[in-house]
């Protein structure tokens, strides 16, 4: 993923780096469009080869970043995109068929960094601090041709300071093995002490000295971009493609993948239990009204029963009035006869 706003020369090092034209067919907004621009993104594949060795490489790009007069959200797109990815190979490693999933997760974010202002601006800050914990971000500086190395070491220097201070970590370069060569830890060293990468880019072929090479004419020399006294292009891409790719891919499996994984099986379980716990509290009302339904009937039943009684009694007793009234109006007819 390239990520940092117009006119550092994202496209023109991609190109650069990868020996290829991406982006033939862009257009640049206006003054007028760049008012409500918003980011999005743009994917690209192209096959390379590299030492013998055919790779298939997806370029994300972000045009708008950084472009409009408000960039609060401009970061929003860029953890959208990552987050996606991750979730749709989790759930493509969680169906049947885990044979051939695609992985279309991000391995590495270039950011790129202004080389004019002192070091990280808030726009920076923000952004680098939402994607350390879900990718493995390189800082690049663009257009690296505006300093001289006094100004590029201390803007370096300044960025790692920014980086330390808000607790913002980039991609850890793993230790050598202690079986490699010395030309390789050399190499290793160098690219360490690199970080950020102070890029320059060109498409452009010049000849220089009877060699041809890529690039920048500016009228008091040219500027070679493979030239490691010039620019850190070379490191970068040996970076990219031939040194740490791998790693770049098993840090994203082993650490960045693996705390999405974590989170989601989490949500999942949190999910789960709050659905159990529901379904026990629904089972328990259900019972509760159940049993309360029975109460009152039953309770119903009682006082017509008590009813039905209290009236039996009634009857009774009225039985009992009328026989007693009849037995003694038979008592009183019969003293009148005999006198």
């Amino acid at each position: 993923m390239v990520v940092g706003e117009s006119g550092l020369g994202k496209s023109t090092l991609i190109n650069s780096l990868f020996l290829g034209d991406l982006y033939k067919n862009r257009q640049m907004p206006n003054v007028e469009e760049r008012i409500e621009k918003t980011t999005r993104v743009e994917k690209k594949t192209m096959d390379i080869e590299e030492r013998g060795v055919r790779l298939r490489l997806t370029v994300v790009d972000t045009p708008g970043f950084g472009d409009a007069i408000n960039c609060e959200d401009s970061w929003r797109v860029c953890t959208q995109y990552i987050d996606e990815q991750f979730r749709q190979y989790f759930t493509d490693e969680s169906g049947l068929n885990r044979r051939n999933i695609q992985d279309n997760r991000v391995h590495c974010c270039l950011y790129f960094v202004p080389p004019w202002g002192h070091s990280l601006r808030q726009m920076d800050l923000d952004l680098i601090r939402r994607l350390h914990r879900k990718v493995n971000i390189v800082l690049v500086i663009g257009k690296a041709d505006c300093l001289n190395k006094t100004e590029v070491r201390k803007l370096k220097e300044r960025i790692l300071q920014d980086l330390e201070d808000n607790h913002i970590q980039l991609y850890q370069f793993p230790e050598c093995d202690s079986d490699e060569d010395e030309d390789f830890k050399q190499q290793d060293r160098e690219l360490k002490a690199s970080i950020p990468f102070a890029v320059v880019g060109s498409n452009t072929i010049l000849e220089v000295a009877g060699k041809k090479v890529r690039g920048r004419q500016y009228p008091w020399g040219v500027v070679n971009v493979e030239d490691p006294e010039h620019s850190d292009f070379i490191k970068l891409r040996t970076f990219l493609i031939s040194t740490h790719m791998q790693d770049l891919k098993d840090t994203t499996q082993d650490v960045h993948y693996e705390n999405f994984r974590a989170q989601c099986i989490s949500q999942i379980s949190q999910h789960a239990l709050r659905e159990r716990g529901k379904l026990k509290r629904d089972s328990i009302s259900s019972t509760n009204g159940f049993d309360a339904a029975i109460s009152e009937t039953d309770r119903l039943l009682l006082q017509k029963d008590e009813e039905i009684r209290r009236m039996q009694d009634m009857l009774t007793q009225m039985q009992e009035k009328l026989k007693q009234t009849h037995l003694m109006e038979m008592k009183k007819n019969d003293s009148v006869i005999d006198v």
